[in-house]
């Protein structure tokens, strides 16, 4: 089947583990879902963005997924640059390069809603450790010993980690360990009522705006 449909490589189901195709079940059904009820929301953030500023309204950039398998990530562009090299340098409270409805879209983490389409694909999940951009992952592999352990796992768009409050910049070194922690602790303890859970937990967190940039 997939030699002769290609494009469905990504839809595939695991036989032999039937915890990862229950998942990877949920994740297109509710990625379609989730898809068909924002497509207006699509319509107008689109519209925001091109009115706004010049620049593509989707963002593409490199990240690492499972086993470091490489796959760009789609964001809606909340920005005035579009870095994708070897230095990035992580947003922060008040960034200038952060544009108007930049600030709302990172806010809400309505940015990340293209990244549906990275779960469609099978390149993430709903829930899983969120992937960083590849610059990040050499400097703190370096520091933290226990950090590629988040590659264990597909990357998701929402997370343990992000759940209990620790999103945004990691402005030290301690704020990036306490996010590995809890990604190594999800991955220990992954399974289909976690992923579930954290689902649940998620629009809380969103309208709580904690640590948003």
């Amino acid at each position: 089947m997939k030699a002769v449909f290609p494009a469905l490589d990504g839809f595939g189901l695991s036989v032999t583990d039937h915890g990862i195709a229950a998942k990877r079940v949920m994740d297109v059904a509710l990625a379609l879902l989730a898809i068909a009820f924002c497509l207006p929301l699509f319509a107008l953030i689109t519209l925001a963005i091109t009115l706004d500023s010049r620049g593509p309204v989707i963002f593409c950039q490199r990240r690492a997924g499972r086993s470091g398998q490489l796959f760009g990530i789609y964001k809606f562009r909340s920005m005035h640059v579009l870095e994708d090299g070897a230095e990035i340098v992580q947003a922060t409270r008040g960034d200038a390069r952060i544009t108007r409805i930049g600030r709302l879209l990172r806010a809400s983490s309505l940015d990340e809603l293209p990244q549906l389409f990275n779960v469609l694909s099978g390149e993430m999940s709903l829930v899983g450790p969120r992937p960083h951009a590849l610059a990040h992952d050499e400097y703190y592999s370096a520091c933290i010993a226990n950090y590629r352990i988040r590659q264990q796992v597909k990357p998701g768009i929402t997370g343990w980690a992000q759940v209990n409050g620790i999103r945004g910049a990691t402005l030290q070194l301690s704020d990036m360990q306490a996010r590995i922690d809890l990604d190594a602790w999800y991955v220990a303890h992954e399974s289909l009522w976690l992923d579930l859970l954290i689902l649940a937990r998620t629009p809380l967190e969103v309208l709580r705006h904690r640590n948003a940039v």
